[in-house]
């Protein structure tokens, strides 16, 4: 495979979100909280808030801002009725703080070794920053769509990798465990490989072995590492 660089989906292929929000949640709500539920309370409201900003309903605003508003909804879920703002801005924080799943580092540092490698996230630039910096992500740059304005799928967001790396978008790699962003990627030119990702809802929904129209179907960082020649 003729390929220059490698950009890869975040929360749920490189990071594990809702072991990193209960565990957060639990520290700053207490044990009467179901800090699980509560994660998945918030997940599930990830992308119908992206879509209200990918629709037109509004101008962009980076990942961090959306979080913050579906923050009440998600606690009442649980039956939190409110926080102080102190531990609201804390909760946000949380998906600054996730940790990557046990693979990512070690096949991602490999990769290094030998393509350009960066996120092609939803999160905000900072978030990713974070995120680097706390577990060793070896990005060389950030991308996603803060820098375009745009949440994934929509075009533009995928377009930025190989238009801002200065490839055909044939020589641009995207790695996610979730089957839709792939397909999104395939639509604009890029090559793809899956990552199957069993325990990002806790092992329930079991999502697909793999991705039969990706490029790859892998079951870590590492076997993509070795499949590329790493």
């Amino acid at each position: 495979m003729d390929v220059g660089a490698v950009v890869c989906d975040v929360f749920g292929t490189v990071v594990d979100w809702r072991t990193g929000v209960a565990r957060e949640a639990a520290r700053l709500l207490g044990p009467d909280v179901d800090a699980v539920a509560f994660a998945d309370a918030w997940r599930a409201r990830y992308r119908p808030s992206m879509e209200w900003v990918r629709s037109g309903g509004r101008p962009f605003v980076p990942l961090d801002v959306l979080h913050r508003e579906s923050l009440p909804s998600a606690l009442a879920e649980v039956g939190v009725a409110a926080v102080p703002d102190d531990v609201a801005d804390e909760l946000v924080l949380a998906w600054h703080r996730l940790d990557p799943w046990p693979d990512a580092v070690p096949g991602l540092t490999r990769l290094r070794r030998r393509f350009v490698l960066a996120p092609l996230s939803n999160g905000g630039v900072r978030l990713q920053v974070d995120l680097a910096r706390r577990s060793g992500l070896p990005w060389d740059l950030v991308l996603g769509a803060e820098v375009v304005g745009h949440y994934k799928p929509d075009p533009e967001v995928y377009d930025s990798a190989p238009r801002l790396l200065e490839l055909a978008p044939s020589r641009v790699l995207m790695v996610a465990a979730h089957t839709d962003d792939l397909a999104a990627a395939r639509s604009r030119g890029l090559r793809t490989a899956y990552v199957h990702r069993p325990h990002e809802f806790g092992g329930d929904p079991v999502p697909a072995l793999t991705d039969p129209g990706a490029d790859l179907s892998v079951g870590s960082f590492e076997e993509l590492a070795t499949a590329l020649g790493c």
